[in-house]
């Protein structure tokens, strides 16, 4: 069985190679690591504060609730572009 610590550090490992102004997805990243998404979720949420967290978003490009200000806030200071509350992926989808 694999240690968390070691799922958690591959998160970490893929968000931080997401460029500024790019997003990706809680789906995306587990396929990189070989996961499912509510385990990046987990990873994120309970140690992802060192690394670009905000760039990840849900697969329908909608962030989450309880930090959806502030992850809006970062993504629009790096150029991202969000219309009625959700990044359009296809634009700035990462990887492509």
């Amino acid at each position: 069985m694999t240690d968390p610590i070691d799922v958690d550090e591959a998160v970490f490992d893929v968000v931080e190679r997401i460029p500024p102004g790019r997003v990706s997805t809680y789906g995306a990243i587990g396929r990189l690591v070989g996961i499912g998404p509510r385990r990046v979720a987990r990873a994120l949420s309970s140690g992802g504060g060192a690394v670009p967290w905000f760039r990840v978003v849900r697969a329908d490009g909608t962030v989450a609730e309880p930090v959806r200000v502030e992850q809006l806030a970062r993504l629009a200071a790096e150029g991202v572009p969000v219309r009625h509350g959700r990044v359009d992926l296809r634009t700035v989808g990462w990887p492509d």
